[in-house]
């Protein structure tokens, strides 16, 4: 059976410089990918199913109205595909989990029946992020994060983890705390230089809704990280690391002192 792993997305830096007149906000932010998230797992059908297993399965209380779902119904195909979703990322976490999601369903279906030529515009209604989830690669995404360009992927290989404080934080709200303030464009150059130099706009507002996001915050910038921020609007923050063994000591010290937290530990793709 055809196996997807639906990549956990973080965001090394994310600029917010202005709203849209369409209510939404023009963004600058620099995609990567760990090598690690959900697995969806299909076989051919009649027609189209999803199930959910996995530790964060309850969080999906309709699998007919998640996004694999959508997914699914915006490839035609001549056959059906009955999706099982290991659902391994936390809900409203900062980490595209449901665009991942879409992004490993159009995979599945390119691998079995291919593409409709237009599946990019497929895949952009179905949220900003489902563009970049698609191919899982770096790349810097402009507008609502839909248009997308490549990145000189420096950071492949690089050892990060992944914290969450088990505690889900809407999008919405965060965008809508922001403070308007345009704080200037990305640097030119590699990942590496973008992510150093640039920023996560939404931070701010993510800790004034959400706490515990500086504790994690902080918790990460005890450690010997290169680089510590927030992913997306939060609640997940992510540590990149020169060496795996060095990551997985600073996971250990932090998995001790605070048991609750979520931990995923991986590399950038």
């Amino acid at each position: 059976m055809p196996t997807e792993t639906a990549y956990a997305k973080i965001n090394l830096a994310l600029h917010v410089r202005r709203p849209r007149e369409d209510k939404y906000h023009e963004l600058e932010t620099l995609f990567a990918f760990v090598d690690a998230g959900d697995v969806l797992t299909a076989q051919s059908a009649v027609r189209d199913d999803v199930r959910v297993v996995g530790e964060f399965a309850d969080q999906l209380t309709d699998p007919f109205g998640n996004i694999v779902a959508k997914a699914l119904s915006a490839l035609p195909r001549p056959g059906g595909l009955a999706i099982t979703l290991e659902k391994n990322l936390p809900v409203a976490a900062g980490l595209g989990g449901g665009s991942a999601d879409a992004g490993a369903v159009f995979r599945l279906v390119r691998e079995t029946y291919g593409l409709p030529d237009d599946w990019l515009e497929r895949a952009a209604r179905l949220g900003a992020d489902v563009p970049a989830c698609v191919e899982s690669v770096a790349c810097i995404g402009r507008g609502t994060g839909t248009e997308l360009e490549p990145v000189e992927n420096d950071l492949a290989g690089t050892a990060v983890l992944l914290v969450n404080p088990r505690v889900p934080l809407a999008t919405g709200p965060v965008f809508k705390a922001w403070d308007g303030q345009d704080r200037g464009p990305f640097p030119e150059g590699p990942a590496s230089r973008i992510a150093r130099e640039g920023r996560n706009d939404l931070e701010a507002p993510a800790i004034a809704l959400c706490p515990p996001v500086a504790e994690v915050l902080d918790a990460l910038r005890d450690t010997p990280a290169d680089l510590v921020r927030m992913s997306g609007s939060g609640a997940t923050c992510f540590a990149l690391f020169r060496s795996h063994d060095v990551m997985r000591e600073a996971s250990k010290k932090l998995a001790s002192a605070h048991p609750g937290w979520w931990q995923l530990l991986g590399k950038l793709r």
